[in-house]
């Protein structure tokens, strides 16, 4: 029987049957003005899910931009003024409608780059993500980002309408050709099902009813497909996992803990562990507003108690014994940044995680995706909308789980201490190493690979060797400069920071060079040594001292007009030349500064070759 026709005969079949219907969640995805606002209002309209009034509305307001039924269907998503001035998608819109088959709620996301941010807020619980890319323009640079965002997000299908195609006389060779293109970019992408539609959202092509005009064209319809793909929420029901949210205790005689189960089943009796303590204790029982309840599930929010006294607040977890839930402060995550101000590596900010919000600081940029090409590259920031891949170091541990295996246990927001502002949002991938404990003294010591991990580099020395008036120290403070910006923790170590070192010395006056030298390596620097050194027997003995590090002799060098005149300029004596240098035979890098002494290049080719060696991730 015919909803319309239940409602009036039999309300309460109609609910009943209203109720057991599944639920679809999708979000429309894409570049700016590829039609995603009209797709919806397609959808909506087609489907009986405009009232009336809301029709005669959007009509009234529709103007210059409605289309042969006297209607611009993107109104009816697009309710903001400025929305509705630009002919843009700025926040994102829920709407809900509901066929025979299932129920749907749609986010109608923008697509405008720097909405980026609110896309990725749109697509974080979808089942579908449905992108819509313009038959005339292609594959864009934003279809491929929102399509590498969903992907990231975890959402299984992925519908791919090619709109717009009645400004391209229904051309199958154009459709085929997009397609063709868009496979060839998401077969690197993480999607179950990957589905090309080829729709007119104006014209209501293949959107409900199947068009005459694509004849060539055998697959569903954009509702067809809404309506039979499998829903799969990628809950995880074998692992418990419940953070607290609230401790209640409304009298002496209770004490429940409050919060949403996010993934698992508990039941009353279950052997379970609160973390990060590891207490061990059974739930006593399951409550509920209507009651006691027998088994919990996801998303279901509930009280437990529990049969012993624990020690347990907001932002711990009650999770079963044999949950394979991880307790680290040390994080791998991949993260979409979503503001103005770049990234800042150890800059504190402040990270939401489940019921939890903690101090953290993110210690290395690992690499940055290339959106055109999926390949992974270095980096030292990361700007507004980028996605990379970056190391988290937490003030305090959190119980957390890759966002593979629990969307609700991996996922995170990132806001800035001051503005208060969410400014990205991550997906935890892997862990880091957590500290070192001394056993004697019963405290967490701060190693020399959890330092270096902090600064995203390997403990490493930096010999530079060259005349005086080659460069070498400006060369060393300039690198030491730059290293620092980007979040590293370099060190220079020249005559003004080791007085007491000869740098035209050779032997035992470069003994308190090399000292320092080993212990920026005990703390996990990045040492750059700017002396004279013009002995190899030198170079070579400190080569062997500081072998448990990455070690590369770097040389200078420039004709000796060049450096006396240097030596004149910067109001050095030119009796420090040294006559019997020994330049290096075989460095791992040569710099001649003879014409001239431009930092930025030097400095270039040098963390170029630290990023190659390993030092800098």
């Amino acid at each position: 029987m015919h909803d319309a026709v239940l409602i009036e005969t039999d309300i309460e079949e109609y609910l009943d049957r209203h109720e057991r219907k599944e639920l679809l969640r999708f979000v429309t995805v894409g570049s700016v003005d590829d039609g995603k606002s009209t797709l919806i209002g397609r959808l909506l309209r087609d489907t009986g899910g405009v009232y009336e009034d809301q029709l005669a509305a959007v009509a009234k307001a529709s103007g210059k931009n409605a289309g042969a039924d006297g209607i611009d269907l993107a109104l009816i998503t697009d309710g903001l003024k400025a929305e509705r001035e630009q002919g843009i998608t700025i926040d994102v819109a829920y709407r809900y409608f509901t066929t025979p088959a299932r129920k749907f709620i749609i986010a109608d996301t923008p697509g405008h780059v720097q909405y980026t941010r609110n896309m990725a807020t749109g697509a974080s619980t979808a089942d579908v993500a449905l992108i819509l890319i313009d038959a005339r323009h292609g594959v864009l640079s934003q279809s491929r980002r929102h399509a590498f965002i969903a992907s990231q997000l975890g959402i299984p299908n992925l519908l791919v309408c090619i709109n717009k195609l009645d400004l391209v006389d229904f051309s199958e060779t154009v459709y085929q050709r997009i397609v063709a293109d868009f496979h060839n970019f998401a077969a690197r992408l993480n999607f179950q099902e990957v589905r090309p539609i080829p729709i007119s959202a104006l014209g209501g092509d293949n959107v409900v009813a199947r068009s005459q005009n694509t004849n060539w064209y055998e697959g569903p319809t954009v509702l067809e497909y809404l309506e039979t793909v499998p829903i799969n929420r990628a809950r995880n029901y074998s692992d418990f996992c419940f953070p607290i949210q609230l401790v209640q205790r409304p009298h002496l005689n209770f004490r429940g803990y409050s919060g949403t189960v996010t993934s698992g089943v508990v039941k009353p009796g279950d052997a379970v562990t609160v973390l990060p303590a590891g207490t061990t204790t059974t739930v006593k029982a399951i409550h509920t507003f209507d009651g006691e309840i027998e088994e919990a599930f996801p998303p279901m929010a509930v009280t437990l108690t529990l049969n012993d006294e624990v020690d347990a607040s907001r932002g711990d977890v009650i999770a079963h014994c044999q949950n394979p839930l991880t307790v680290s402060r040390h994080i791998e995550a991949s993260v979409v940044w979503m503001h103005q101000t770049p990234l800042e590596l150890g800059k504190q900010y402040l990270i939401k995680h489940a019921t939890s919000q903690i101090p953290g600081a993110f210690s290395r940029l690992r690499h940055r995706v290339d959106i055109h090409t999926l390949t992974e590259e270095q980096a030292e920031r990361l700007e507004l909308n980028e996605i990379g891949t970056l190391s988290l170091t937490l003030s305090r541990p959190i119980v957390s789980d890759s966002y593979a295996e629990n969307r609700e246990a991996g996922a995170f927001i990132i806001i800035d201490r001051l503005s208060n502002l969410t400014v990205g949002a991550g997906m935890i991938t892997g862990y880091g190493d957590d500290e070192v404990l001394d056993a004697d003294a019963g405290t967490r010591v701060v190693s020399p690979a959890e330092r270096a991990r902090r600064f995203g580099q390997q403990a490493a020395t930096l010999w530079l060797t060259g005349l005086p008036g080659s460069g070498k120290t400006q060369i060393a403070h300039a690198l030491e400069r730059r290293l620092f910006d980007a979040g590293h923790l370099p060190y220079v170590i020249d005559r003004e920071r080791v007085p007491r070192a000869d740098p035209h010395g050779t032997g035992a006056k470069l003994a308190p060079v090399i000292e320092a030298a080993r212990q920026g390596l005990d703390l996990g620097l990045v040492s750059i040594v700017a002396f004279t050194t013009p002995m190899a027997y030198d170079r070579q003995r400190a080569r062997e001292h500081l072998s448990s590090g990455e070690f590369m002799e770097i040389a200078c060098h420039a004709d000796a007009a060049v450096r006396s005149q240097r030596l004149r300029d910067w109001k050095r004596p030119t009796e420090e030349e040294v006559i019997d240098y020994q330049a290096p035979e075989d460095p791992d890098l040569s710099i001649d500064t003879s014409r001239s002494l431009d930092l930025e290049p030097i400095v270039d080719r040098i963390t170029a070759l630290l990023r190659q060696r390993g030092v800098l991730r």
